[in-house]
C-alpha cells in the first residue's frame, strides 16, 4: 500500500506538501497540486481512516516530552523550545514524565491522540525501542540531550565528554591532586560521559579520581554525599570535587556549610549545567555551562525541517559545545593543609 511518503517521492515534493494538497489545497500552487494529484492517482494512494489528518487552517503543533521538570535543566530546554516555536508561529504541547518510563509511554500516546505534527523528546531512558516505533506510525521524532549515539534519528545534545574534560583540566591547573567525582554513575548516560571526559583529563596528569556514586541527580543526593564526606577526618577529604550536575553540587555546598567545611578553602567544587541559581548560591558555583535554551531551539528547527521536507529530509546530529564558567567555589588547594596531611601520614 502506497504511503504519503511514496507519493511525496514520486511527485518530487515533501510529505508536508502532499498533506497540504489533501487538507489545505489552497496553500499549494496549481502546478504542484496537479503533480501531487497525478502521483496519488498513479500510485493508488488512499488516505486511510486512522491516518493522521490535520484540519484545514490548523496551526502546526509540536509535542515536547521532558523526562523530569523537577530538574531545572529541562525547564530551560522547554523555555528555549517554546520561544523558538513562538517566533516561528508554531504551537507546543508539553508533557512531564516524572522520570517514569511507563508514564512516558502513556503521555506519548496522549500526544499522538492530540495529533501533534511531531515530537521532541528528552526521554526517561536514553535507549528505548518504544520510542523508535513512533517512526513506523509516521510521527517525526527528535531527541534532545538524552540519546544513545547509535540512534539514527535527529538529535541535539551537549558534548558531555568535552564538558567533563574542561572541569578536570581546570582543577588540575589550580594544583589539585586529590580529586573526587560525585554523581549517579551507571544510571545516567550523560553523567557517565561527563565522568569519562573528567577522568581522561586527570589520567593525563597521572591522577585517578575517587568516585562517589549517588542514587540520582537531586539536591538530596548531593547532601547525602556531602554528609558521607564530612564524616571523614579532614586529612582524608579530597581537595576538589566535580559533581555530575549543579543540583548535586548545591547539595554538597549546603552540607559542607553545616559541617564547617569551607568552599573553596578546604574543598573546591565544580558543577555541571550552570543553572540560573548557580551564580546566586551561597558560594557562587564554578560550573560547566550547557547551552540549555539553545538545545530547545535547535530541536524545534530540526523537527520542523523533518515535518516540512518529509521524504527528502536527512537526519542530522548536532553536538553543542559547553564552556567553563569560573566562580568562587573553586580555588587553589591550601598549602598549609597539604603540609598537615603529610605530617599526619608520618609513622
Amino acid at each position: 500500500m502506497a504511503t504519503i511518503h511514496d507519493v511525496a517521492r514520486h511527485a518530487g515534493v515533501s510529505a508536508g506538501t502532499v498533506s497540504n494538497v489533501l487538507n489545505r489545497p489552497g496553500y499549494v500552487s496549481a502546478p504542484t497540486r496537479e503533480r501531487v494529484l497525478a502521483a496519488i492517482a498513479e500510485l493508488g494512494f488512499t488516505p486511510i481512516q486512522h491516518a493522521r489528518k490535520f484540519p484545514a487552517g490548523r496551526q502546526r503543533t509540536l509535542g515536547l516530552a521532558l523526562a523530569d521538570l523537577a530538574n531545572p535543566f529541562f525547564v530551560d530546554v522547554a523555555l528555549g523550545a517554546e520561544a523558538e516555536a513562538k517566533e516561528l508561529g508554531v504551537g507546543v504541547v508539553m508533557i512531564h514524565n516524572g522520570d517514569d518510563a511507563e508514564r512516558e509511554q502513556d503521555n506519548l500516546e496522549v500526544l499522538v491522540r492530540q495529533r501533534v505534527h511531531g515530537i521532541m523528546i528528552a526521554p526517561v531512558r536514553a535507549s528505548a525501542e518504544d520510542l523508535e516505533r513512533l517512526d513506523s506510525r509516521g510521527i517525526p521524532l527528535v531527541y534532545v540531550d538524552r540519546v544513545d549515539d547509535s540512534s539514527t534519528r535527529c538529535w541535539v545534545k551537549t558534548d558531555d565528554v568535552a564538558g567533563g574534560r574542561l572541569a578536570g583540566e581546570h582543577l588540575i591547573a589550580l594544583g589539585h591532586r586529590r580529586i573526587a567525582f560525585v554523581g549517579n554513575l551507571g544510571s545516567s548516560l550523560q553523567v557517565d560521559r561527563r565522568f569519562a571526559g573528567f577522568a581522561g583529563a586527570l589520567a593525563e596528569a597521572g591522577i585517578v579520581a575517587e568516585r562517589i556514586v549517588t542514587d540520582s541527580w537531586r539536591i538530596t543526593d548531593g547532601r547525602a554525599a556531602g554528609a558521607q564526606l564530612a564524616a571523614r577526618a579532614s586529612g582524608d577529604l579530597p581537595t576538589a570535587i566535580m559533581c555530575g550536575n549543579d543540583l548535586i553540587a548545591l547539595g554538597l555546598l549546603l552540607e559542607f556549610a553545616g559541617a564547617g567545611i569551607r568552599v573553596p578553602d578546604d574543598v573546591s567544587i565544580v558543577g555541571f549545567d550552570d543553572l540560573s541559581w548557580s551564580e546566586a548560591a551561597t558560594v557562587p558555583l564554578t560550573t560547566v555551562r550547557q547551552p540549555r535554551e539553545r538545545l530547545g531551539r535547535r530541536a524545534v528547527r530540526l523537527l520542523l525541517d523533518e515535518i516540512d521536507r518529509g521524504a527528502v529530509h536527512v537526519h542530522r546530529h548536532e553536538l553543542l559545545i559547553p564552556e567553563l564558567v569560573v566562580r568562587a567555589s573553586s580555588g587553589r588547594p591550601d598549602p598549609a593543609r597539604a603540609l598537615a596531611r603529610a605530617h599526619d601520614a608520618r609513622p
